[in-house]
């Protein structure tokens, strides 16, 4: 599997990783059919080429025992991720909590230096207190959602549509941020 290191043969074939030799072969004789440059209506070369591929390697019982320890890693891997991103990372009040955060922390630095209003992404690392790594998918989201630009040196800025997203979700991030208890005690925000 060196040149198509990605490649899933189970896949390309539409067969189980539990098929017999005999369904490999069946399966194989029915796409190549299909595929095969030849045919006018259904030909195509790229597919051909990876379904022999994909054929030599799993007809072949000790070439396929390598591989299948390959891909069972890959498949593992996969998983892997979707259930430690399910578990850890995919805490969505936890991330919509930073994005405000990152948004405030612009918006007054839009405020109190207007002639100067971006930060870099390591003074965010500073100010909030995450890891940039961290950062990195926070900040990719609100550039997509234009709550954030980046200028020419990479300094981000707040844009008017992520002051009026702060500032409606301002009230959700005081709260947030106090907790429960202390969220009465903080004063009003007298709107501008």
């Amino acid at each position: 599997m060196s040149s198509n290191q990605a490649a899933d043969y189970y896949e390309i074939l539409q067969i189980s990783p539990n098929a017999e030799p005999e369904t490999v072969h069946r399966v194989f004789r029915l796409l190549a059919q299909r595929f095969h440059p030849d045919n006018t209506e259904t030909g195509n070369e790229a597919q051909f080429r990876l379904l022999n591929d994909a054929y030599r390697v799993l007809s072949d019982p000790e070439q396929r025992a390598r591989y299948d320890v390959v891909h069972t890693k890959l498949r593992q891997e996969r998983w892997r991720l979707v259930a430690s991103g399910a578990e850890a990372d995919n805490n969505f009040d936890a991330e919509h909590g930073i994005r405000l955060t990152v948004l405030e922390v612009l918006y007054t630095r839009r405020r109190l230096e207007l002639e100067n209003p971006g930060l870099s992404p390591l003074d965010l690392e500073k100010l909030t207190g995450r890891a940039r790594e961290h950062l990195e998918f926070t900040i990719w989201f609100l550039v997509q959602k234009k709550f954030v630009t980046r200028s020419d040196g990479s300094m981000l800025q707040i844009t008017v549509d992520g002051v009026e997203y702060l500032e409606a979700n301002y009230a959700a991030n005081a709260q947030r941020r106090l907790g429960p208890g202390q969220a009465a005690k903080a004063p009003a925000r007298v709107a501008s």
